[in-house]
């Protein structure tokens, strides 16, 4: 009778758990089709990922997605998976950056009286916050829904390309609305100017200037509610009467009207940066009803289309979770900038208009020219032309090609001029659907130091986006670490970005220029100390800036740009044959290597740059400088330590997780640099159309190329002991050297690995 009574027991239990599975995988895999049903949004919002789960479409004008904090480095994406509140659901939003912007327009569904101004994460009664449980949560690509717990309201929301779509049930009955607060920020706003229009009562629409990040920003949307409200205004948290238009500040707008237990309420926003006709345009064109599952579903197919033009077989759920969500992670930025009608705001905060031609915004270049960018010219050739003429509209419109360009706005960011690899590979590519002599120009003109006919925001972006370092660089041949900061990395930089613009002028015939550049890409000669082995700050006197540690970092206030001695001394991707002779031949760069990846991690300094994470030795995955450097060993004949490196830096530094990510996702960039890897090959040095083998973790790839052709990678012996190729071939011949070309790439045909457990 126990032993009865037992298994009875254990049978219930299992029905339990089956049904418990059968739940989630009938929501996670029945309800969601394609490769779609392999993303996990939830990837990157922990950690320093700084990514958000909420509804976009790929490379959408709209980002709308939950807020939990407005301030501090991990709030850069609005979202940390850590937090406990949601302020709200804002419709802009920055994927993985390492400066926070945007979280415009910012929508909250209440139940009761409301409240307008946000409260405190330490306490969320304070304000309109509302805290929320990740169990009640779900996420899937184009869809957001969770249960705000004070509330007791389920808010789901999805997206088409230039329009938000809220759906709110409120589960209980009696005074309940939604507050709209324009003065919601994911940053500090120096400038904010606001207004609301009241069209009717179920349409408002809302403008935003402000100046943060994006020096000038302006911003509006068209709403409509398919229930009727009525409107209370609010100033720095007062009451006011009188509709606010023009001028105010901290506005915030109480929608309210009473809802019965279980109704549900239905909100479309359309926005824009050009005015409120575009928003309203843009809305209608895209949500045209109200049917919130249709547009739902309309998202979903939107990221099958794009996450199927790379299909993988074999590797573990993990693997396939983790490659899908890095592959959608790419798709998300740049976004579309230009309204249905083809009108956007330009940099020169003009209204344009295209030729039906889709205009960007959100280009990080120092992050995504390194893999990002050449994954595109894979994958989609056409955008990326689209994303050239868009770089090359902004250089018509500012005097200048953008290093970090943020809607509409030059921000100067970072170290550089990156628009030019980003061009140069695609034209290398034969990717050349723009004004190429134009093209010319514009990354000539990169390189130079020139301040005249340039439109400036303000002095401070003008100094970092025309930095001495540019005028040293050309009058004294090398940059001084007494009188200009970060002056090893822009440097290097500075030497690789010329050597691209050579490969162009050779192209285009221009000899003179050609050897102006590769003259001028040698630069990076002058700063190996062959001492010490490493890039080292040079004062104006030609003598080393002492003192030196290779693990020192002051974040932005030493010799390297997020990094130190260790990561930076490498970054000469143009030129390697050549920086194998500068640190003495083969052996000594290989041992080199080898210390990089084996030697202690430990950091130096006061102020060391919280960038520098991911780490394998002094080797940081966490950020960009290192993100070619696992396959140097490919150029000193020594492929195995790449594939080795490689496959450790896929195993260790990626995860199914909220903290899957080592560092900043940057737009695409670190989901980049997994997908080329886990599928075989890298973009070694953008403006060279050829690839480097590394280690493929999957049985079979197929790239769907634009064509209509398809080049299939098929890796047979393979495992996670199996790591390292016995054989490589193209099209049945073997291939001698771990590299091929883009040529043969976009040819179509079978690239086939075979592994094993030792090094060959």
């Amino acid at each position: 009778m126990k032993n009865k009574k037992l298994f009875s027991f254990i049978l219930l239990i299992i029905l339990i758990v089956f049904l418990a599975l059968n739940q989630f995988f009938s929501q996670s895999f029945e309800e969601i089709s394609g490769n779609a049903k392999y993303v996990n949004t939830f990837i990157g919002t922990g950690g320093h990922g700084h990514t958000f789960p909420g509804a976009t479409t790929p490379y959408g004008m709209v980002q709308l997605s939950p807020d939990t904090r407005t301030m501090g480095w991990d709030a850069c994406g609005g979202y940390h998976h850590t937090d406990t509140s949601i302020l709200g659901f804002s419709h802009t939003h920055l994927s993985g950056t390492g400066i926070s912007d945007l979280g415009d327009f910012l929508f909250m569904p209440f139940n009761g009286e409301a409240k307008v101004t946000p409260g405190t994460p330490e306490n969320p009664d304070s304000g309109y916050r509302s805290r929320y449980n990740h169990s009640n949560e779900k996420s899937s690509p184009g869809f957001y829904s969770v249960l705000l717990d004070d509330y007791d309201v389920e808010v789901e929301v999805t997206t088409t390309k230039r329009a938000g779509f809220h759906k709110y049930k409120f589960n209980k009955s009696g005074k309940s609305g939604v507050i709209i607060d324009l003065s919601h920020n994911i940053y500090p706003d120096h400038k904010p100017n606001h207004e609301f229009k009241v069209i009717s009562n179920t349409e408002i629409s809302g403008y935003k200037g402000s100046g943060g990040w994006a020096v000038s920003q302006d911003i509006f949307f068209h709403a409509k509610f398919n229930k009727p409200f009525t409107t209370t205004f609010y100033e720095n948290g007062k009451r006011i009467d009188e509709v606010p238009t023009g001028k105010s500040k901290s506005l915030v707008a109480v929608l309210s009207f009473n809802t019965k237990e279980g109704e549900e309420v239905l909100s479309k926003v359309g926005i824009s940066s050009v005015d409120y006709i575009g928003a309203k345009k843009n809305l209608e064109s895209e949500i045209k009803n109200w049917d919130f599952d249709k547009v739902k579903n309309e998202a979903q197919e939107s990221w099958n289309k794009e996450l199927s033009k790379i299909n993988v077989k074999g590797g573990t759920e993990n693997e396939k979770t983790i490659f899908y969500t890095a592959l959608y992670h790419t798709s998300i930025a740049p976004n579309t900038f230009s309204d249905v009608d083809f009108r956007y705001r330009g940099m020169d905060r003009e209204i344009h208009q295209t030729d039906k031609e889709n205009i960007y915004t959100v280009f990080s270049l120092w992050d995504t020219f390194r893999a990002y960018n050449p994954l595109k010219t894979i994958t989609d050739p056409d955008r990326t032309n689209e994303f050239i003429k868009t770089l090359l509209s902004k250089y018509d419109q500012g005097g200048v090609l953008p290093k970090w360009e943020l809607h509409g706005n030059y921000t100067g960011c970072m170290i550089g001029y990156h628009a030019v690899p980003v061009i140069v590979d695609a034209y290398k590519k034969g990717i050349k659907d723009f004004d190429v002599e134009k093209a010319y120009r514009a990354i000539v003109h990169a390189s130079t130091f020139d301040t005249i006919n340039i439109i400036f925001p303000s002095k401070r972006i003008k100094n970092i986006l025309m930095p001495m370092g540019k005028f040293y660089n050309e009058t004294m041949d090398y940059i001084p670490a007494d009188l200009e900061n970060e002056s090893v990395s822009t440097a290097l930089e500075y030497a690789y970005n010329d050597w691209c613009i050579a490969q162009m002028a050779k192209e285009l015939g221009k000899t003179d220029d050609y050897n102006r550049f590769m003259k001028r890409s040698k630069k990076y000669t002058q700063y190996y100390d062959t001492k010490t082995g490493f890039m080292r700050g040079k004062n104006a006197d030609g003598n080393w800036r002492e003192p030196f540690d290779p693990r020192y970092s002051k974040h932005r206030k030493d010799d390297y740009t997020e990094g130190n001695a260790y990561q930076w001394s490498w970054f000469v991707p143009h030129d390697v044959p050549g920086l194998v002779d500068l640190v003495g031949g083969k052996e000594k760069f290989i041992k080199n290597l080898d210390v990089l990846f084996s030697t202690s991690s430990e950091l130096v300094g006061d102020d060391v740059s919280g960038d520098i994470s991911g780490l394998i030795g002094q080797y940081a995955h966490g950020n960009e400088p290192s993100h070619h450097i696992s396959h140097m060993y490919n150029f000193v004949d020594q492929p195995w330590k790449t594939q080795e490196i490689t496959d450790k830096i896929m195993r260790e530094l990626y995860f199914n997780d909220p903290n899957g990510l080592a560092g900043n996702e940057d737009c695409g960039q670190m989901s980049a640099w997994y997908v080329l890897n886990a599928i075989g090959f890298y973009s070694f040095n953008p403006g060279d159309p050829t690839y480097s083998i590394g280690r493929p973790i999957f049985d079979e790839v197929e790239i769907n190329l634009p064509t209509g052709k398809k080049f299939i990678i098929r890796t047979e012996n393979n495992s996670r002991d199996n790591k390292y190729i016995q054989t490589t071939k193209l099209n049945g011949k073997k291939l001698d050297t771990p590299f091929f070309t883009h040529e043969q790439l976009i040819a179509g045909g079978k690239m086939e690995f075979t592994m094993g457990k030792l090094p060959k």
